[in-house]
């Protein structure tokens, strides 16, 4: 018999690895402190001649910025002033050598070819929101609520418009009176006076400066001026007031308790009116857009047929929200990203601002939610979204097929062409700079890999340049010959290389960022397996195995977070800490198990949305159906599963450990959401709709309704100034188990931790509380 408590001292001090080398709970839960930090935000110079990133080789307390260029053996700490340019973000001005940037509000150019700097703007408000005219060195930037012209031929500043907050002062008017009228008609004098006046305000020299339009209380944003400054566009948000969650931080400097507030609930409230307005300069006057015209502007969402007695019998418009227009290079086209606020539509629009109405290009629909790479979950957010060289054709992204793809439609043929197919997904498009080719990061080779090609729009064929295994991140050099690369594999973390702009180029790397003491193990690397889900589903997971020597039989089930992420890929992983112990975990002989269930990232858009309205279902049974190919192929104790995770990770261990007792002996939920009608807006709204109009779907999905089927150990962990999930989520449950008498649960409290840990004794003291409480409901006593 082995003794338990040795074992549990044991597994928390250190694991012995089938390399001989021990892995320290202390040391791995450092994180990149024990791994090395990765380089990030890599960017070339202007000229292209160097390399820019953060990076911190030295373990000091943060990044500084490095660079490096071609004939360096190594990178070199760049000084302050070399490393404050190169995160500037120069906007090239065309046929010209010469660049525009913001820095701390002020306007300056820069000579490319001179390599000098000249300060153009500098006021006492600071500037913001760049950008370059349809004409030579004419430039549009925002100072407070209003879009500024900057020539710097004739070196002149023009204010194009003049929006106010507030109502203003209504003019002065004289009332009709008796006497006056009386005047009027007996005096010859005032007769003349008036007519004399009138006469003088006729010749006098009108103001070419923008008359006021005030917006009331509402909030004014997504500001654009037209690329020739005819017309600015502008949203109105109306202004309401929400409550907001409040927190409170215990663990502070003076010794006072302070409560922060954090976040709106999910809720039919936070809906919000708004209004896409036009300015003319020439007119000098404010004109909204009516988009009621818009197709499936009145469709009723098919969920609400679940609730006949609430569904409304007055159809109306939906609440949408109008991004800020897109212009081709002349000025002559604009068009529109359009989201209904439920996001369940999007729409392109090409606009006709001289008479502030629109065409509709483009219409997406999903019964569930729009999403999907290059188009974001968000009604407030942009997709993919712009021109080619002929100024007439835009390109998109559409979930159409199912697989997020690219396509382009001519705004004078009507003809609309798909540029990539198959059952894959493109994960970001970026123009090149004939503005006819196209660069793509693609799933072509597998869903877990991150491949980078070439795409002539005229003739869409794919041009394999970076295929193999791994992720790449590519960043193109200013003439796009040369390849900045950031790229990682599965037991590999990301590392800087570059090479030249051809097929299967022979990359050169630049950083070397792990420690010895990582470097000293030899990570495994995990198989990416696909298991049959109980409805024909093909589910990818990662699969990490024990010698059949060391084999214990148990297993241990890791659930990741976010939903819509993706972790059973090719690439080192977000979930780092996580992936080293689960190496730890197989040197004591457990096999573990990393499912991509139903909702998360990289699949297409039916296996995103298989959550909708039931959040615990298929994403759980997916992990289930992980559980019995662990025990049918790998001869695991069905009675010797655990399951664990973190945020959505740590809600789908609880409805797992609460909808189905007795399927996993033990869960560790970590940072839970337990009720969702308490979660946010953005991301809730999506999959469950509105606790208001589908209630029986946040009852269904919230493990707080299922608190009294509890059988297995239950172990919750949660920091307590998470402005995210918050910590009363898991008072509430707890104060459930306390109600209905519940014994096997416990909970980890850590004051000063947020949603994701920062501190390297709470990782050790979590996860330390992790592995006692497998180790001692898997194994056998």
């Amino acid at each position: 018999m082995i003794n338990k408590k040795i074992l549990l001292l044991f597994g928390v001090l250190c694991f012995s690895s089938m390399q001989g080398q021990k892995l320290k709970m202390e040391e791995i839960m450092k994180g990149n402190g024990f791994i090395g930090v990765s380089p990030e935000g890599e960017r070339w110079s202007v000229d292209g001649q160097q390399v820019f990133f953060e990076w911190n080789p030295n373990n000091e307390l943060g990044t500084s910025t490095y660079f490096w260029k071609k004939g360096m053996s190594k990178p070199e700490l760049a000084t302050a002033a070399q490393a404050s340019f190169s995160r500037l973000d120069l906007k090239k001005a065309a046929n010209s050598d010469l660049h525009y940037y913001l820095d701390k509000g002020r306007l300056f150019s820069y000579d490319a070819k001179s390599k000098t700097t000249k300060k153009l703007v500098q006021m006492s408000t600071p500037i913001a929101n760049l950008q370059l005219g349809a004409e030579s060195a004419v430039l549009f930037f925002r100072q407070g609520d209003n879009i500024f012209q900057y020539n710097q031929k004739e070196g002149s500043v023009v204010q194009l418009t003049n929006f106010r907050k507030g109502r203003g002062e209504e003019p002065a008017t004289e009332k009709e009176s008796f006497l006056k009228k009386q005047q009027t008609e007996l005096f010859q004098f005032v007769r003349d006076q008036e007519a004399l006046k009138k006469w003088n305000a006729a010749k006098a020299t009108k103001s070419d400066f923008a008359k006021p339009y005030f917006y009331g209380k509402n909030t004014l944003g997504s500001l654009k001026s037209h690329p020739k400054g005819t017309y600015a566009t502008f949203r109105l948000v109306e202004d309401a007031e929400r409550k907001s969650e409040k927190m409170e931080v215990f663990i502070t400097d003076d010794g006072y308790n302070d409560i922060e507030n954090t976040k709106e609930k999910v809720s039919t409230a936070n809906f919000v009116n708004t209004k896409f307005g036009i300015y003319s300069v020439a007119k000098d006057s404010v004109y909204f857009v009516n988009f009621s015209k818009l197709s499936h502007i009145q469709d009723v969402p098919k969920y609400l047929a679940d609730y006949p007695a609430t569904k409304p019998s007055d159809k109306k418009d939906k609440l949408i929200v109008v991004q800020e227009p897109v212009y081709n290079d002349e000025g002559t086209f604009a068009v529109c990203d359009i989201r209904s606020q439920d996001n369940k539509d999007r729409w392109i629009v090409s606009l006709n601002l001289e008479n502030g109405t629109f065409e509709e290009i483009e219409h997406q629909h999903d019964e569930a939610w729009i999403g999907g790479p290059g188009i974001p979950s968000n009604a407030f957010g942009r997709g993919t979204l712009g021109f080619l060289a002929d100024n007439e054709t835009i390109y998109f992204q559409s979930e159409a097929t199912g697989y997020s793809h690219l396509y382009t439609y001519n705004l004078k043929s009507k003809n609309k062409t798909q540029l990539t197919k198959g059952n894959w997904e493109v994960r970001s498009a970026v123009l090149a700079k004939d503005e006819k080719t196209f660069y793509l990061t693609t799933t072509t080779t597998h869903p877990g890999n991150r491949s980078f090609y070439k795409l002539d729009s005229n003739k869409p064929v794919l041009q394999p340049i970076l295929v193999k295994d791994g992720a790449h991140e590519v960043s193109l050099s200013p003439d796009e010959s040369t390849l900045l690369v950031r790229y990682s594999f599965k037991n590999k973390p990301w590392e800087l290389f570059v090479g030249p702009n051809t097929a299967n180029p022979k990359l050169q790397q630049i950083t070397n960022s792990t420690t010895s003491a990582f470097n000293g193990y030899a990570w495994r690397e995990p198989e990416v397996i696909t298991i049959t889900a109980q409805d024909g589903t093909p589910v990818n997971a990662r699969l990490y195995k024990p010698e059949a020597a060391n084999a214990n039989k148990a297993a241990v089930i890791f659930v990741h977070g976010a939903g819509y992420l993706q972790n059973a890929h090719n690439f080192w992983s977000t979930y780092h800490r996580e992936y080293m112990f689960h190496n730890l975990l197989v040197d004591l002989g457990y096999t573990v198990l990393d499912v991509d269930y139903r909702g998360s990232d990289g699949y297409g858009r039916d296996f995103r949305t298989g959550i909708y309205r039931f959040m615990g279902g298929k994403d759980l049974t997916d992990q289930i159906d992980g559980k019995k190919y662990l025990v049918n192929n790998l001869g695991i104790d069905p009675a010797r599963v655990g399951i664990y995770g973190g945020s959505y990770g740590g809600f789908i261990t609880l409805m797992g450990m609460l909808t189905t007792p007795g399927e996993f002996a033990s869960g560790a939920a970590l940072r839970s959401v337990t009720d969702w009608a308490h979660y946010n807006q953005g991301y809730t709204g999506n999959i469950l709709n509105f606790p208001e109009t589908d209630p029986e779907a946040y009852k269904k999905s919230s493990p707080i309704y299922f608190a009294d089927n509890l059988k297995g150990d239950l172990l919750m962990l949660h920091g307590m100034v998470d402005d995210n999930v918050e910590y009363k989520d898991i008072v509430r449950l707890s104060q459930r188990f306390i109600e209905l008498g519940k014994k096997k649960w416990s909970l980890a409290s850590f004051p000063v931790e947020a949603h994701g840990f920062k501190e390297t004794y709470s990782w050790v003291d979590e996860y330390s509380r992790i592995l006692d409480l497998f180790n001692s409901t898997l194994l056998k006593k």
